[in-house]
């Protein structure tokens, strides 16, 4: 990936690939940074300037590939290769993680749950097994997964991410509500923080 990315940049890559694909099941085949602009809601200059981090794509009068440029962007995103995923606490949150089918399609494949709840542990979530929670570390070692979900309480989540990194996990995906530092990439979703900026856009009339 190329190096000194604005966050914002790269976090448009995301929405850029989902609307792509969609372009792509409907039989679309090249695409204009203005047409792709209306459906991202970022200006047609800002989309080529987006992509230029990346490197050249499309051409003068001829618009984007939609077939290459999803292929590429997904390879930006690391969608190539195949993510191993745990997941730390088996209740609500992470029940809906380890049940949404929509990773797997996308190459990050849910292979156990972590609990301390001796009336979860050993039994199964969408066919995922719940672990004992003492487990973590020597699970990691033996089978050496990439990410960890977290979806557990702040406190928890704390005490677990020390754990993690030394296990050999390379990034968390944080649904506590903890603002955790370590040194090891991770991803934080704050709903609740979504759901007051969408609060503060409907006070304010913003589209």
């Amino acid at each position: 990936m190329a190096k000194n990315v604005p966050e914002v940049v790269a976090r448009r890559l995301p929405r850029y690939y989902r609307y792509l694909g969609e372009q792509l099941e409907q039989g679309v085949t090249k695409i204009s940074s203005r047409a792709l602009s209306e459906k991202m809601r970022v200006t047609a200059s800002q989309i080529r300037q987006d992509l230029n981090c990346f490197g050249g794509f499309g051409q003068q009068g001829y618009g984007y590939n939609v077939y290459e440029l999803h292929e590429k962007i997904g390879e930006i995103l690391g969608l190539n290769d195949c993510y191993r995923i745990i997941v730390i606490g088996a209740g609500n949150v992470g029940r809906a993680v380890a049940n949404y089918a929509g990773f797997r399609r996308r190459g990050f494949v849910i292979e156990a749950l972590f609990d301390n709840d001796p009336n979860l542990i050993g039994g199964r979530i969408n066919g995922i097994p719940i672990l004992d929670a003492s487990e973590i570390g020597a699970y990691c070692r033996e089978n050496s997964p990439q990410i960890a979900a977290i979806a557990v309480p702040g406190h928890a989540a704390e005490a677990v991410v020390e754990e993690l990194e030394e296990s050999g996990i390379l990034g968390i995906w944080n649904f506590s509500h903890a603002d955790l530092n370590c040194g090891i990439p991770v991803e934080t979703v704050h709903m609740s923080d979504s759901l007051m900026n969408l609060s503060y856009r409907i006070k304010n009339n913003e589209q």
